[in-house]
């Protein structure tokens, strides 16, 4: 089973990349903004708390996240071929809590990150609020979401680089430029571990 985690700054193109992993290998999309997104909409008291942590820029705390994602693999079919976290995790913590969610099922990751300019990655984003109507797409949240993408997010690199689970890709591409530097570490990557026969990180 194949499991990428798309890890890259608010207007990286991680949803983008997603769809053409879904496209190119069939695997399960889980968007942890439109998970968070369809608690919001649900009305539940998760949900407020969730919208009120966003709408100021903030990450939603780890147990949250963490409940939400175990129900999300737990509920995957039988003939999964893998899934795309995009959007989580994003702190060791999360990570950790990850790790040990596929270890115990038998699964491994790698973490390809998506690096992008800050001018280019609030230029998109920009553009993107004139139309999308969220409230965190605005100048002043969308230099606090870096920040604190930063300070608190940019450590989980050095955690998958340390297990030997990380990838760095060039997002200021065209998005098949982009994809191309994707498919070629994953495809070198899966003839790897074929020749080693290797098992999920300890």
């Amino acid at each position: 089973m194949l499991n990428v985690i798309l890890c890259g700054a608010p207007g990286s193109g991680k949803g983008t990349q997603s769809e053409l992993l879904v496209k190119h290998y069939g695997l399960q999309h889980l968007s942890t903004g439109d998970m968070l997104r369809a608690e919001i909409k649900s009305g539940s008291e998760l949900g407020k708390e969730i919208d009120e942590l966003i709408s100021g820029g903030n990450l939603v705390p780890d147990h949250k996240m963490v409940h939400l994602i175990a129900h999300y693999i737990d509920a995957l079919p039988k003939d999964c071929k893998g899934v795309i976290f995009d959007g989580y995790p994003r702190t060791v913590e999360q990570a950790d809590a990850l790790t040990l969610l596929l270890r115990r099922r038998g699964m491994d990751s790698v973490m390809l990150e998506l690096m992008v300019d800050e001018d280019e990655v609030i230029k998109r984003l920009l553009e993107r609020g004139k139309t999308s109507g969220r409230t965190d797409d605005n100048f002043d949240t969308i230099k606090k979401r870096l920040r604190i993408y930063q300070e608190v997010t940019k450590p989980v690199s050095a955690y998958y680089l340390r297990h030997h689970n990380y990838f760095l890709i060039n997002g200021n591409y065209s998005m098949e430029q982009t994809f191309e530097q994707i498919d070629t570490i994953l495809k070198l990557r899966s003839a790897a571990k074929q020749a080693t026969g290797s098992s999920p990180v300890k």
